[in-house]
């Protein structure tokens, strides 16, 4: 066998054993964020098929922006089960927010807006900063719909709750102002807000 030859052999052996190795390496485990909040806990487990929208999030973690920010609205849907869904974030705080991030549809991730979705809050795609809320309940209506006219791309998915779904169904569940909020928010603005008072990695 010519020198060539045992080359391109111990070469392709090598590629070999590298991708049995590869195979053999398990993925590193989802990266996962718990918000203290004045009604308790909330364990987030944050989607690596999101990785724009998850990185942007760990990015206000990470710097402590949401760090005495708040849940501030409540969109109460149903009587009984009570379902709809909790937003909280900066409230465009002067110097907190960071670039808007481009968006990632539910189509693009394969996540829905289910119960314990975290998604990111935005006005037009392409807009998100801080803003993020949990669904309770079947929200999957908030996903991607090109069948639907104008903007449909939906709101984007990026983990969901692993631990305190009592907490925040406990959040949507308290009192809000029936004056306060402009538009649709009209009535859906907690009051008083839940303080979030640390987000921090697991």
């Amino acid at each position: 066998m010519s020198q060539l030859n045992k080359r391109a052999l111990l070469t392709g052996f090598g590629a070999l054993a590298a991708t049995r190795l590869a195979a053999q390496t398990p993925p590193p485990p989802p990266v996962r964020v718990t918000l203290s909040t004045a009604l308790g806990a909330i364990t987030l487990e944050l989607a690596t098929a999101a990785p724009i929208t998850t990185t942007n999030f760990l990015r206000y973690v990470d710097a402590g922006r949401y760090d005495g920010a708040d849940f501030y609205r409540a969109l109460k849907m149903g009587v009984a089960p009570l379902a709809g869904l909790i937003q909280g974030g900066l409230q465009n705080a002067p110097g907190k927010l960071f670039s808007p991030i481009a968006h990632e549809s539910t189509q693009q991730t394969g996540l829905s807006n289910k119960d314990g979705a975290i998604a990111m809050a935005r006005f037009e795609p392409g807009s998100a900063t801080s803003e993020f809320f949990i669904c309770i309940g079947d929200e999957s209506g908030l996903d991607a719909n090109p069948a639907l006219p104008g903007d449909n791309l939906g709101f984007a998915v990026f983990g969901h709750v692993a631990d305190g779904m009592d907490v925040v169904r406990a959040i949507l569940k308290a009192p809000t102002s029936p004056t306060v909020g402009d538009g649709v928010m009209k009535g859906q603005m907690l009051a008083p807000t839940v303080a979030i008072a640390t987000a921090r990695r697991v």
